[in-house]
């Protein structure tokens, strides 16, 4: 980027806004440098000696820029999938087209135009700062949930890692252990089932992480609190989805702490009857106690109304039928649609997977991945790339996945995870062949292989079970000794 005049003209096909991917061009591949001096006045990036221009729009049939030379598209909305898609809008040269599919990853095959220098240099250089994902994925939920379960200090998920703020959090950490001494308060004073129900309500309204599912009924087993799949689509009937965050929605968790943080949302919840109050928290007070104070109000944008909310039950749903006896779960936002029913792809493990979407799967399928549970992965490994794959394909609202393994925060789309018992201990996900009927029907909560009984036990008899790569060692004892992921993974 040395005074490179090639660099003249960006188009940014994305409705957000421009500054988050100013960084994007700080970084200098010629000499590794990072960052660059840049000046940024709305509409045109200095970068150097280089002026860069701007253009921002989500309509591809009205493109201001489609007449002009264009030297690099970014599009994170998912309307340029490939170079053909962009010629039909684009009339004018395009140099360097970046596809980013929206969520965390910028995947290498969907990023054409690009040496593999800049592509390792904008893949270090992408997110320089400190702190958790922006959007409403596993981090930022599980803080939320944690504060809201009382074991977080108040405004601790919501304060951005640099901020003042932050650094006025760590020095009340020191008061608030003293208390917790002095009054011989311990975790399983705060950790009650009804603080847990606090932590189940707030994921439902922030549209959190299925990986929460994961830690809080293991979190509560550690203290003894009984806490099971049938929770989790409880308060998921009850709590309506009302924050419009990243990966489903527009905000991140940098505008709820503009509103005033996670207690303005809480502070909301506990006046409409959806948190309990009474609930001991680290700070030596109640959830009340601690909200009486709290100022700000939801805005109808980042938070909207539960009178008016994003979708009136939580975005959570437990699945069972006779693909997942134990239970599965769906992440179900409401703009995947609440029903899919299609021809089964199935893959062994989700490399093979991700190899497949490329070339094997197309609209209407069901990917089903199997050996990727906590056994059989082993570890259950998060589905990012396939899922990356599947918008980066421009299939994501035209296919459903299906694993026994779990999903990133960043997910999204018509995807249902922790499918128990695994494919790794002889589950049912186990049986189902490429072209099989799947169902899922996220309103009467069911997932099932459309065979006839006598075909299913007939498969059952057959089954192959996969051998583990690990026969000794530390790797070998977890397998032996966790539990499905209905259990929450446990080791005891």
């Amino acid at each position: 980027q040395e005074k490179n005049p090639f660099l003249k003209v960006v188009a940014i096909n994305n409705p957000g806004k421009l500054e988050r991917y100013i960084h994007l061009f700080k970084y200098d591949s010629t000499h590794g440098r990072f960052p660059l001096q840049t000046e940024f006045n709305g509409e045109e990036l200095i970068v150097e000696d280089n002026r860069i221009s701007f253009f921002n729009h989500s309509d591809p049939s009205d493109i201001p820029w489609a007449d002009r030379e264009v030297d690099v598209v970014i599009d994170s909305t998912g309307v340029f999938k490939n170079k053909e898609s962009l010629s039909r809008h684009i009339r004018g040269s395009v140099k360097k087209v970046i596809l980013c599919a929206p969520g965390k990853d910028v995947d290498k095959t969907i990023v054409m135009g690009i040496n593999e220098k800049d592509y390792k240099g904008i893949i270090k250089n992408s997110i320089p700062g400190p702190g958790a994902c922006g959007g409403m994925y596993t981090a930022n939920t599980m803080s939320s949930a944690i504060e809201a379960l009382g074991m977080s200090l108040p405004y601790s998920s919501s304060n951005p890692a640099e901020s003042f703020d932050k650094i006025d959090e760590t020095k009340k950490i020191g008061k608030s252990m003293k208390i917790l001494l002095k009054e011989n308060i311990k975790p399983a004073d705060i950790m009650t089932k009804k603080s847990f129900e606090n932590a189940l309500s707030i994921t439902m309204a922030l549209g959190g992480s299925t990986n929460a599912v994961l830690h809080l009924i293991a979190m509560a087993k550690s203290v003894n609190v009984n806490l099971t799949l049938d929770d989790f689509q409880k308060f998921s009937d009850k709590t309506p989805f009302i924050a419009n965050l990243k990966p489903s929605g527009d905000y991140l968790m940098e505008d709820v702490y503009k509103l005033g943080g996670v207690p303005v949302l809480m502070k909301y919840m506990l006046g409409e009857g959806y948190l309990h109050g009474d609930c001991m928290t680290v700070t030596g007070k109640t959830i009340e106690e601690n909200l009486k104070s709290v100022k700000g109000k939801i805005d109808n944008k980042v938070i909207v109304s539960f009178s008016n909310p994003i979708k009136k039950t939580g975005h959570i749903q437990i699945l069972k039928g006779n693909i997942a006896p134990e239970g599965a779960v769906a992440k179900i936002t409401g703009k995947e649609g609440e029903t899919f029913t299609g021809k089964a792809k199935v893959f062994n493990n989700e490399f093979d997977a991700i190899e497949g979407i490329q070339n094997k799967v197309k609209k209407g399928d069901v990917i089903v991945i199997k050996n990727s549970g906590p056994k059989g992965g082993p570890g259950m490994p998060e589905m990012l790339k396939p899922t990356g794959a599947v918008i980066g394909a421009g299939l994501g609202k035209d296919v459903a996945l299906i694993t026994d393994g779990r999903f990133s925060g960043g997910s999204h789309g018509f995807v249902v995870g922790h499918i128990s018992p695994e494919s790794f201990v002889g589950g049912p996900i186990n049986l189902i062949k490429d072209g099989d009927t799947i169902e899922i029907d996220a309103i009467n909560n069911k997932i099932d292989l459309k065979i006839g009984e006598k075909e299913f036990e007939k498969r059952r008899k057959k089954i192959k079970l996969q051998k583990s790569k690990f026969n000794s060692g530390v790797v070998k004892k977890y397998i032996n000794s966790v539990s499905s992921a209905s259990e929450g993974c446990i080791t005891d």
